[in-house]
């Protein structure tokens, strides 16, 4: 780490200490605040003889270095985070009661994690992947986890496949390797991942660090006002500092010298008052827009073309402070789709849907029931759920008998009542339960008009890249469907990555043209 980072860090976690009656604020105490007198030397029976039980300094050390890792996560395991702030610089009170966009000018305190998807904790920041951008909004009425990735888009529209999906491009659970002949497997299955592929293998798949990158909340979203009218929403954050990727020759010069290059640009940025900003951008249609389109709105494999709906920027985002423990920020640090707070509700999107289970049930399993009481998760505004007690981890003391809805005792200090005013709002259901697939699908248009909207350097390094995973496969089929997608999307993509696949063009053309 560099010493003028260095010092500003140690300068701010010097200002947390605090001293105590009896103990000053230098010495080594135990966790329970009783001082510590040898953090050197273990109590033994004699100058020779075995350790003993009782030094209890000693086990407590040791217990607590045993544990200092708590799971990694299946995904986004590699991450870092630093906080911010948010400026609102548009009034959308006629649309959404969300606190954050009440009024211009009203700022909320953020903290943003940047991270990998499916690489692990200690892979190098080089690798391709797409990059999560997950930002927790401190608003007056609770936390908001607005939880993206760097693209507008994802591989599958569908959650019920996210499993599958990771399983084939995490490692081989016999070799321990990622294995293209696995992921590729998948992705034959499925047309709709053509876009993301695109993205990924283009040099946008390796951001050029965390500050020169946009990201979005991919998903539809919900606005509502104080009337539960209802407007479709998307976010993307444009960065300031432009979007930039790198070609595979580049990633691997910066990788033989530094494999965590984009933590400590983004921390002597920081440091140096070089602060990164984002504006917010956001897209809006009504509910009886949503059948408009030649394809679903609600598809996460599908931007809403700019054309076709425009964006307007609604506040900026100012990265501002490096956390003072990488640990409690980052790892302890839980997002998930299902933190929302009134005005800004979950859409039919089917990845959403799943997203509003999973991500919650991850931090539950990670962090345990009470996560919401760690630093980085702690609401700012007040907190009275009085249905969560207990359980495994750090609770805030609380003296009440109250602890259960509804009560007469309401002079109890554990009494906690509802407000009608923020019920959900009432949404008309029409049909049956059913299991289908979309029905628009449209899945290699926006393809085929990403690849042309590359500049030329951008679609060699594309096609080199995407054709030389692909000719890893052993399978001639895979070779030859993964190629008509891309042909299908552009048949000078597909062409082009074909040939140096070895796929057999005359097998791709026939699939291509059977293709959607």
């Amino acid at each position: 780490m560099k010493a003028g980072l260095r010092s500003v860090l140690l300068a701010t976690s010097a200002a947390l200490v605090l001293g105590a009656t009896g103990v000053s604020a230098e010495t080594l105490t135990r966790k329970n605040g009783a001082p510590v007198g040898d953090n050197l030397n273990s109590q033994t029976a004699g100058p020779n003889g075995p350790v003993l039980l009782q030094d209890t300094d000693l086990i407590e050390k040791l217990s607590a270095f045993d544990r200092e890792r708590i799971p990694e996560r299946v995904v986004h395991a590699r991450g870092v985070a630093a906080k911010g702030v948010f400026t609102a610089t548009a009034d959308l009170s006629d649309i959404t009661r969300a606190d954050p966009f009440e009024e211009v000018g009203k700022e909320t305190p953020v903290l943003l994690r940047f991270s990998s998807v499916i690489n692990s904790k200690g892979s190098p920041e080089t690798l391709r992947d797409p990059r999560g951008f997950a930002v927790k909004w401190y608003t007056d009425e609770g936390n908001w986890d607005l939880v993206g990735n760097n693209f507008p888009i994802f591989f599958i529209r569908d959650a019920k496949q996210f499993p599958d999906m990771v399983h084939s491009l995490k490692p081989d659970p016999i070799t321990n390797l990622q294995d293209p002949n696995r992921y590729f497997d998948f992705f034959s299955f499925k047309p709709e991942a053509t876009h993301m592929l695109t993205l990924l293998y283009s040099p946008l798949g390796i951001p050029a660090n965390l500050r020169e990158m946009d990201a979005s909340g991919i998903h539809a979203f919900k606005f509502v006002n104080t009337s539960c009218d209802v407007t479709y929403v998307k976010f993307t954050w444009q960065s300031r500092q432009g979007n930039r990727g790198l070609t595979p020759e580049e990633a691997a010069e910066i990788q033989a010298t530094n494999f965590n290059h984009h933590t400590e640009d983004l921390y002597q940025n920081i440091g140096a008052g070089n602060y990164p900003v984002w504006d917010l951008m956001i897209q809006t249609l009504e509910p009886d827009q949503l059948d408009d389109f030649d394809f679903n709105p609600l598809d996460t494999t599908k931007i809403w073309p700019e054309e076709l709906v425009p964006s307007r920027k609604v506040g900026e985002m100012v990265l501002n402070e490096v956390p003072n423990n990488f640990f409690q920020w980052s790892e302890q640090s839980a997002f998930a789709p299902s933190n929302l707070i009134p005005g800004i509700e979950a859409s039919e999107d089917r990845m959403l849907q799943g997203r509003l289970f999973s991500y919650a049930d991850t931090q539950r399993y990670r962090l345990g029931t009470n996560h919401f009481q760690l630093a980085p998760n702690k609401p700012r505004s007040n907190v009275h759920a009085i249905a969560v007690q207990d359980g495994a981890g750090f609770s805030h003391p609380r003296a009440a008998s109250t602890n259960y809805y509804p009560s007469r005792y309401t002079d109890d200090p554990g009494f906690a009542t509802t407000n009608a005013e923020f019920r959900a709002c009432e949404t008309p259901l029409t049909g049956t339960t059913q299991q289908i697939p979309f029905q628009k699908t449209q899945d290699f248009q926006q393809a085929g008009d990403l690849f042309r909207s590359f500049d030329q350097r951008s679609q060699d390094s594309l096609v080199e890249t995407f054709g030389d995973d692909l000719a890893k496969v052993e399978s001639q089929e895979i070779r030859d469907i993964i190629t008509s997608f891309l042909y299908k999307a552009d048949e000078d993509y597909g062409t082009r990555v074909g040939a140096i696949a070895n796929a057999d063009m005359d097998e791709v053309k026939r699939l291509a043209a059977s293709h959607n």
